[in-house]
């Protein structure tokens, strides 16, 4: 039987969840196939890799013939196959961390205000989504791309919104609709922060007890994406970065969980080259 190949990327918030499950559930280095797609070329709109994930999204794996195409799953896999077999099952709080409301990737590429929204232009998110947009028009006109044109198109569509606000080619209502668009969702995410992370954190180790469990990798994925958007270094008291959005001290709970993380091998070898 051949090895589970899995999809992934340096700097994808969501495939660093299975990584740090990889890590943690004693998976020998060989045990499953890793494959690079870099979104930051669009390599995940190839025909290719979308007819095994029509999202194009990452994490994606594949084993015993089948796709598993969502960071659920993917989790939920690898600690169904782990040599270790102790880890506290997930709950619904994992559907609430995956909530749209709350999504740690939308933050990279909004902007609350005209300061943001240049800076966004000039830089990373810029060439981001340019790239993506490169990758889409070239990908979509292939023989094999037109039976997921559909796909294509969505996807085309979408992206090519954000690119039109940042070249300014937008009404100045579509702008302003983008900037609070992008303050309800800072928003959400501070609240969740302050009010609904300490009251479903325990006082002292994980939401697994005290080994992470299949709650946690979902939730130290999404909190280091969101406190690396502020500048957070992965040291204990780097959540601190975070106050700068939340104008308030972080919560304790929430401290002491990011620095019981931050101690752990797994999240040393998975953010080895930096915090994303």
């Amino acid at each position: 039987m051949s090895k589970p190949t899995f999809y992934t990327f340096g700097l994808s918030v969501w495939s660093a969840a299975p990584e740090l499950a990889l890590a943690e559930l004693g998976y020998p280095d060989d045990a499953i196939e890793t494959k690079v797609v870099n979104l930051v070329e669009g390599e995940n709109f190839t025909p290719q890799f979308i007819e095994i994930n029509p999202n194009a999204t990452l994490p994606t794996l594949v084993a015993d013939g089948k796709a598993y195409t969502n960071t659920k799953d993917v989790v939920r896999y690898l600690i169904e196959h782990a040599p270790k077999k102790d880890v506290a099952p997930g709950t619904a709080f994992i559907d609430k961390i995956h909530e749209d409301s709350i999504d740690p990737n939308a933050p990279l590429l909004l902007a609350r205000n005209e300061e943001e929204l240049n800076a966004s232009a000039s830089g990373f998110p810029f060439t981001f989504v340019q790239n993506r947009q490169n990758s889409l028009e070239k990908h979509s006109v292939l023989p094999e791309a037109a039976p997921l044109k559909s796909i294509y198109d969505e996807k085309k569509k979408g992206n090519g919104s954000f690119l039109s606000v940042y070249k300014g080619e937008v009404p100045e209502e579509t702008k302003q609709a983008f900037f609070k668009q992008s303050i309800q969702h800072w928003n959400n995410l501070v609240s969740f922060i302050l009010n609904d992370l300490p009251a479903a954190l325990p006082e002292s180790g994980f939401l697994g007890g005290q080994n992470p469990g299949e709650d946690d990798f979902h939730l130290a994925a999404w909190l280091v994406r969101i406190a690396h958007l502020v500048g957070a270094s992965a040291d204990k008291d780097g959540i601190k970065a975070l106050e700068k959005e939340t104008k308030k001290p972080i919560p304790p709970k929430v401290a002491a969980y990011w620095a019981a993380w931050v101690e752990r091998p797994s999240f040393k070898k998975v953010y080895v080259n930096g915090l994303h």
